[in-house]
């Protein structure tokens, strides 16, 4: 066969898995969130730095998020100098590597918010996906855990700047400390023991998911689900397991501080930890930010092998509807910790720090659906329509939409194919333009321009049936002079908004 009679094979348009494509809308309501965040934060006295989507892969050191995974849950290339660098897969890591190369630039406690994607080598699934955005504010060089209740209180000052109210989120609070104490008191300490204490935390951290009695098999001989899977449980005796589930059974941390105390006596971090965790309650209880807001929580647990103190998790209560239909609370939407380790890293001296992580799309949705997002709706353009492709008539029709650019009102000039002007009304519907504005030979000769209220003879279209109505309606299209067209454009775009209000009001 003649290889010049084969056709090219057409490349096939496919989305990576586990990536998405942003709408419009969409993009909207991360900057509108994210404007909201930012306030808070800058408010807080926090500066925003920025650092790059790759890193260094021994940057990320231990704590990569997947060792399962064949580039250990990050996606990593080798540069032409035969290192390897890695996507960052959050953006503390990127922050510990700023902060020790800029160490003696800096000034301590260095004060900072970012926001950026991060990504995952993970297998993609219902709504977990490979690339997503967090927005970070941390605090390095601040030992005090009055610095974790400052995080704790903006935290909870951002839930509220979003729109959700009190009653509807809580900021919980735990130590790993106390949790370290608490395995330590039930003979889970030291080194050989480090795989046991692994398995605990991870069957504690089921809480929510399974209840006290599903736990209780995970912390035991093990746990079968209703598939007839089996998950081997951390092995614990029923004295052990008692312990665990009263400390992270407790709901009124103020009754149960004497006891959790005496549990925790004689071991090496869990005294201290307890005594963090009254503080923190103390400071936040003073600045007025109560239990209604902010809630010692001893289930509380995060970043098995990464968070050295304090740990805390902004979390939503409201119910929501699941894919398959059922009520659901939303849960947490964002935390972090006192991760003292991480710069430490790189310096060979202490560097103490503490930070939180808001997961931006989870955030977005849990907005939408508390319908504090996307309610301003953005107005599409006013669109000039071509009538004539003569220079002198593009350039009128240009000089027309630069004057509305002016004003601020957006606006483009249709770029398809003039010589059809029914397409041109076709695309200002589909595109939900509120104006179109319309010059011809006629109109230009005399100095006018016609102003077409796209909305209003939408409205008029489709409620009016007699004359006599029509006459007396505001009317849909009108001409005016040139000189008066972008006062005319903005009178109708008022009236627009006034109607929009209205509607709002009567809804």
């Amino acid at each position: 066969m003649n290889d010049k009679s084969k056709k090219p094979q057409k490349l096939k348009a496919r989305l990576p898995r586990g990536f998405v494509d942003r709408s419009a809308a969409d993009i909207r309501a991360v900057n509108e969130m994210t404007a909201k965040i930012r306030e808070v934060y800058e408010r807080y006295g926090f500066d925003p730095v920025e650092t790059p989507l790759f890193e260094y892969t021994d940057a990320l050191g231990k704590f990569l998020p997947d060792s399962d995974r064949p580039n250990e849950g990050v996606f990593s290339l080798q540069d032409d100098d035969e290192q390897w660098m890695s996507l960052r897969y959050d953006l503390t890591a990127p922050l510990a590597r700023h902060v020790a190369e800029n160490f003696n630039e800096i000034q301590l406690p260095y004060r900072t918010y970012r926001a950026g994607y991060v990504f995952r080598n993970e297998k993609p699934g219902p709504g977990r996906f490979r690339q997503f955005m967090q927005f970070d504010a941390d605090s390095v060089g601040a030992p005090g855990v009055q610095s974790d209740a400052e995080m704790c209180m903006m935290m909870a000052d951002t839930m509220e700047a979003l729109g959700i109210k009190r009653g509807d989120y809580v900021i919980r609070v735990n130590n790993r400390k106390v949790l370290d104490g608490v395995l330590e008191a039930i003979g889970l300490g030291g080194e050989d023991k480090a795989a046991q204490r692994l398995n605990v935390l991870r069957a504690i951290d089921k809480l929510d998911k399974f209840g006290p009695e599903g736990v209780t098999l995970l912390l035991g001989p093990g746990r079968k689900d209703e598939s007839g899977d089996f998950t081997k449980g951390a092995g614990l005796d029923a004295e052990q397991i008692r312990k665990v589930l009263f400390f992270v059974g407790i709901r009124d941390y103020a009754q149960s501080a004497a006891e959790l105390a005496e549990l925790v006596a004689g071991t090496s971090k869990g005294g201290e930890g307890v005594e963090e965790l009254n503080l923190i309650g103390g400071l936040v209880t003073s600045a007025g930010y109560g239990p209604d807001r902010i809630k010692i929580d001893p289930s509380v647990v995060r970043g098995l092998e990464y968070y050295t103190g304090p740990v805390y998790e902004a979390e939503l209560l409201f119910d929501v509807t699941n894919e398959k239909g059922e009520k659901v609370v939303f849960g947490s939407v964002g935390g972090g910790g006192r991760y003292d380790g991480l710069v430490s890293r790189f310096m060979g001296q202490p560097v103490p720090a503490t930070g939180f992580s808001i997961g931006v799309s989870r955030l977005m949705t849990a907005l939408k659906n508390l319908g504090k997002l996307g309610q301003d709706d953005v107005i599409a353009p006013v669109l000039v329509t071509v009538m004539d492709g003569d220079v002198e008539s593009m350039g009128r029709y240009q000089r027309f939409t630069q004057a509305l650019r002016a004003a601020g009102v957006r606006a483009e000039m249709y770029q398809g194919n003039w010589k059809k002007f029914g397409n041109q009304l076709k695309y200002a519907d589909r595109r939900g333009s509120p104006i179109a504005i319309i010059q011809g030979g006629d109109e230009r000769a005399e100095g006018v321009v016609q102003i077409k209220d796209l909305i209003e003879g939408k409205r008029l279209s489709g409620e009016i049936e007699d004359n006599a109505a029509w006459r007396e309606a505001r009317v849909a299209q009108e001409t005016v002079p040139e000189a008066d067209l972008v006062a005319k454009v903005l009178e109708i775009l008022a009236a627009q908004a006034e109607d929009r209000l209205q509607a709002v009001r009567n809804a």
